[in-house]
């Protein structure tokens, strides 16, 4: 809505996760980096936590863009909220596996003969899992399983990574998989960003839209956002691409602090030392009330 008006090319904080807007902050380039070791390394387990909204998606959607450069098979089960029919109907359509998919055996049999048949041709395969801390136990022990599935001469036949929230590291910590926890041969975890991250967050982001030396948003403004969003990516996107459409609908190219404090009330958004109140409503707010845009 608001491109023309910036002479943005695409919209700069859209909320879906795009490789092509990818800040590569030192843990992200780390995170990045070790997964594709792990997978050519054949490693095996590679886990990938963290808070919502930090960015393990937008590594995953790196990921898959390397591995189809790489011409490298993979399976990405992206609903973990199933059971382990569904699970493995899921790897049997993703791999094209030629094979009755409802039938767990000959779904393991077409499986088995892809990773060796990889293998043989020096290729790996790869299964990725995408909140993966909502799995069901039975589910992550049918993984565990899959991770059995190797050759004393090609090592690891399938890479197997867990990507999902805190709560999937407290998962592998139950007693009752502490097998699957022992085979976890590499973790990355995404933390916020601090301060001078979001700065620059804000800044990649803008300039891959379209304005590379940005005067929309002052340094006191983007600490700010950094404060109320605590340094999540996802909530810091929701924040300035708020606050870009408030600048557009009162036809002006820079955001204020007053913007962003009627955007936070109306998204009920909380931070350390606010608590979240009904305000009467502002000079900024009641100039804008008849504006649908707002």
């Amino acid at each position: 809505m608001y491109k023309a008006f910036f002479g943005f090319r695409e919209n700069p904080f859209n909320l879906s996760p795009d490789p092509a807007f990818l800040y590569r902050s030192p843990q992200h380039e780390e995170a990045l980096a070790n997964l594709i070791y792990g997978v050519h390394s054949r490693k095996g387990f590679i886990v990938l936590t963290g808070e919502v909204g930090t960015g393990k998606t937008t590594m995953l959607e790196c990921l898959r863009d390397y591995l189809e450069s790489q011409l490298v098979e993979f399976a990405f089960i992206f609903n973990s909220r199933i059971n382990v029919e569904q699970f493995f109907e899921m790897i049997a359509y993703d791999l094209d596996l030629r094979c009755p998919t409802r039938s767990k055996t000959d779904v393991l049999f077409a499986l088995n003969q892809l990773l060796v048949q990889q293998a043989q041709e020096g290729r790996t395969t790869v299964l990725i899992v995408d909140e993966a801390h909502n799995l069901e136990w039975e589910v992550l022990e049918e993984i565990r399983l899959l991770g059995n599935l190797e050759n004393p001469r090609l090592g690891k036949l399938l890479q197997i990574i867990l990507a999902g929230q805190p709560e999937l590291d407290r998962k592998l910590d139950a007693p009752n998989l502490r097998q699957l926890k022992q085979r976890v041969v590499l973790r990355c975890n995404l933390q916020p960003f601090r301060a001078q991250e979001t700065i620059e967050y804000i800044n990649s982001r803008l300039g891959k839209a379209g304005w590379p030396d940005q005067t929309i948003f002052t340094d006191e403004l983007m600490r700010e956002v950094h404060f109320r969003s605590q340094g999540i990516p996802r909530i810091i996107n929701a924040l300035c691409d708020n606050l870009l459409l408030t600048a557009f609908a009162v036809e002006t190219k820079e955001a204020t602090v007053e913007m962003l404090d009627e955007i936070c009330e109306d998204m009920r958004l909380e931070w350390p030392g606010h608590r979240l109140h009904q305000r009467p409503g502002s000079d900024f707010q009641s100039e804008n009330l008849s504006n649908p845009l707002i």
